[in-house]
């Protein structure tokens, strides 16, 4: 290994990195899902976005009281070696840095492009977004993020920083003039006040919206890879991830609820965020929703990316991994691991080939088919878990509010998007398949047989001898 990561990132740019990478696309059509599920139910749909947002805030206050504790690379990798020890620490390392943060960078990817082929009007049919100009779109963004991230690093801050202010636009915009325009024609009164005609708004539906609003909360511990590099860690990432988590249910709820202001809540379950933008600001209106949406997911790619680059380097750190001597090598021109961003890349541009061939067209992985945006969030949220458990062993009696109810809270919220998870993506398609006459199908079931055979390739390069000596 040789050089060091400079401290080169404020605390403006982690807030901006929590904010940045969950902001991406998930917002602007989960609302019509959480609207769907609920029956157009808005209260039903806050109460939806209430209990994602406080999963998410769990977890990021439970993690801020460790990241006032514990400072080495990679955030949550430094926590888990803290708390469970190094074996554990490497294992959650490698599934980071070769599933979670590829396979959502390269979806993400994709779906900048998509949005990119909406706005010059290109996307006339949906399997427009599946041909090779689409691929082609995708490819080039992961490569350009990819460079951006490991040759201009304080370049690719402030475009994070820059990205998520412009991306804030359009819901801000949604949030103030949705409301009043639907306290005046009325309509928002109707829909806080009515209850849509469904069975059960607080049963099922509330349950399935919630997974909704989960996924499009994710991303946030991504922002825990600079600790390394942001100026005082130790202070400014806790308030980094709080404010930050913060900052994005209050936003998301204000959207929620600007949105059913500004069109009837049918329409937008029909047609999407769009119909609302139209109502409000005309043609031009729903162009410019294009447009921030881009920039919206391109910010959040720019995050995703951040994370990508720094995953070997995160491992070879600790002297584990292939090739330490090279993953661990700094750049002494941009103070960015470099070999690390390499390979980072080319895991994402692998996840991004996988979500092509499995997700996009007829699957060429037969019963190995599942969706690679979302299924490996059971895997992080169980991997949370222990570290949540063994803090409260180790550090439980410092502080009985901070240091046990919150990580006792964060490990049921856990166990939550667990249950969650595996109910979204196993037992849902299962039943579809059964009632169907169908194949048998159960996503998660093929997705964790993966999750193991790339965990287990890890072991070839774990070395426990290298923790003994430290």
């Amino acid at each position: 290994m040789s050089g060091k990561l400079e401290k080169k990132y404020g605390l403006l740019t982690a807030i901006c990195m929590v904010i940045g990478i969950v902001i991406g696309s998930g917002v602007f059509f989960k609302a019509q899902k959480v609207l769907t599920e609920t029956g157009g139910n808005v209260l039903t749909g806050v109460l939806a976005w209430l209990i994602g947002g406080a999963i998410m805030m769990l977890c990021a206050v439970t993690f801020s009281s460790m990241a006032t504790k514990f400072e080495r690379v990679n955030g949550v990798v430094d926590y888990a070696e803290a708390t469970v020890g190094k074996g554990y620490a490497y294992f959650l390392a490698w599934f980071v840095s070769t599933i979670y943060y590829p396979a959502m960078t390269s979806v993400l990817a994709w779906v900048s492009a998509r949005y990119t082929l909406v706005l010059f009007g290109c996307a006339d049919t949906p399997e427009f977004f599946t041909n090779g100009t689409c691929m082609v779109i995708a490819c080039f963004y992961l490569v350009a993020s990819g460079v951006l991230n490991a040759l201009a690093p304080k370049l690719s801050g402030k475009f994070q920083v820059s990205t998520t202010f412009i991306k804030l636009v359009p819901l801000a915009l949604v949030a103030i003039v949705g409301l009043i325009v639907g306290l005046f024609n009325g309509n928002t009164v109707t829909v806080l006040t009515d209850v849509a005609s469904v069975e059960n708004p607080f049963g099922k539906g509330l349950f399935s919206a919630v997974i909704a609003t989960v996924f499009a909360y994710e991303g946030w511990i991504i922002a825990t890879t600079i600790n390394a590099e942001l100026k005082n860690a130790k202070r400014n990432l806790p308030i980094a991830l709080v404010l930050g988590c913060a900052v994005i249910v209050a936003v998301y709820i204000l959207y929620f609820v600007g949105l059913a202001g500004a069109a009837p809540v049918s329409d937008i379950i029909a047609n999407g965020a769009p119909v609302a933008f139209k109502n409000l600001f005309g043609a031009a209106g729903a162009a410019a929703l294009n447009a921030f949406v881009v920039v919206s997911c391109l910010g959040t790619l720019n995050g995703l990316t951040l994370g990508c680059a720094r995953g070997m380097y995160s491992i070879a750190a600790r002297r584990q991994g292939p090739r330490v001597d090279v993953m661990g090598e700094i750049s002494p021109t941009t103070n960015m691991p470099a070999n690390s961003a390499l390979v980072g890349m080319l895991v994402c541009a692998a996840w991004l080939f996988y979500f092509y061939a499995a997700n996009l067209r007829d699957s060429i992985f037969g019963p190995f088919t599942f969706d690679s945006s979302e299924i490996p969030i059971v895997t992080v949220y169980a991997l949370y878990i222990p570290i949540f458990i063994m803090f409260i062993v180790r550090y439980g009696k410092e502080n009985i509010f901070r240091n046990i109810v919150m990580p006792v809270l964060a490990t049921l919220a856990s166990i939550f998007m667990v249950f969650a998870t595996v109910y979204a993506h196993g037992v849902v398609p299962y039943k579809a398949a059964v009632e169907a006459g169908g194949k048998f199908t159960f996503p998660i079931l093929f997705y964790l047989i993966i999750f193991a055979v790339i965990t287990g390739a890890g072991m070839f390069f774990y070395r426990p001898s290298r923790n003994k000596d430290e």
